[in-house]
C-alpha cells in the first residue's frame, strides 16, 4: 500500500477515486493469535475465488517497526500492534460478512452484540500512521534558527541548545547542545522541545 496524506485521503474520498483505502469501512476481525499472516493470505484468495473484489478491498495486519540496540548494533524488528487481529476494508453486507467470517482461523468481528462496528476515521488514521501507510501531519511550531530551546524528553532531556536547522517536512529540528564543553548537533522532534 502506498503512503497517503490526510489531505490526499480526503481528496480521494471527495473525488471518489478507486483507492482501496477509502472504498468501504474498516472492520476489526478477531483471529487465532499467530495466524494473522495466514488469514490475510487465505482471505485474499477467498475474495478472489468468490468474486468479492467489489465488496472486500484490503486486509492489513497492524504492525510497527521497532528499533533495538544490542551489543552496539542497530536491529529493526516488526512488532504486531494488535496480536490476534486483522483489519479489513469492506462494504458490509450478508455476502461480505459470510466470506470474512467463514475464513478458517477467523473467530469473529469486533462488534456490539451481533452487528460489527466499523472503526472511526480517527482510529484508522492513527493505525495507518503508526504503520507508516499514511503520512502524519508534522507539528508546526513557531521557532527560528538561532533561538534557544530546552529538550524535554529523550536522552538529552533537560539540556539546552540553539536551533541550527529547521526540517519542517519531517517535523524535526537540528539543535546544537553543549556537552562536555563541546557543541554537539542533535536532531529532535518538535514534540521533544520547548522554546526558552
Amino acid at each position: 500500500m502506498v503512503p497517503v496524506t490526510d489531505q490526499e485521503l480526503e481528496q480521494n474520498i471527495n473525488e471518489g477515486e478507486n483507492q482501496p483505502i477509502i472504498k468501504g469501512e474498516w472492520y476489526v476481525v478477531h483471529t487465532y493469535s499467530g495466524y494473522e499472516n495466514k488469514i490475510k493470505v487465505d482471505l485474499s484468495k477467498r475474495v478472489e475465488s468468490m468474486n468479492m473484489q467489489d465488496k472486500i478491498f484490503d486486509v492489513i495486519i497492524p504492525e510497527e517497526q521497532e528499533v533495538e540496540y544490542k551489543n552496539g548494533k542497530r536491529k529493526v524488528t516488526t512488532k504486531r500492534v494488535f496480536p490476534g487481529y486483522v483489519i479489513v476494508n469492506m462494504i458490509m453486507d450478508d455476502d461480505s460478512w459470510y466470506v470474512v467470517r467463514h475464513t478458517p482461523g477467523v473467530t469473529g468481528f469486533v462488534s456490539s452484540g451481533t452487528k460489527p462496528i466499523p472503526l472511526q476515521t480517527e482510529e484508522i488514521h492513527k493505525i495507518l500512521q503508526q504503520m507508516g501507510l499514511m503520512e502524519s501531519k508534522p507539528r508546526i511550531i513557531d521557532i527560528d534558527i538561532g533561538e534557544g530551546v530546552r529538550v524535554k524528553s529523550g536522552p538529552f532531556a533537560n539540556f539546552e541548545g540553539v536551533v541550527k536547522e529547521l526540517l519542517p517536512d519531517r517535523g524535526k529540528i537540528r539543535v546544537a547542545i553543549s556537552m562536555f564543553g563541546r557543541e554537539t548537533p542533535v536532531e529532535l522532534d518538535y514534540e521533544q522541545i520547548d522554546k526558552l
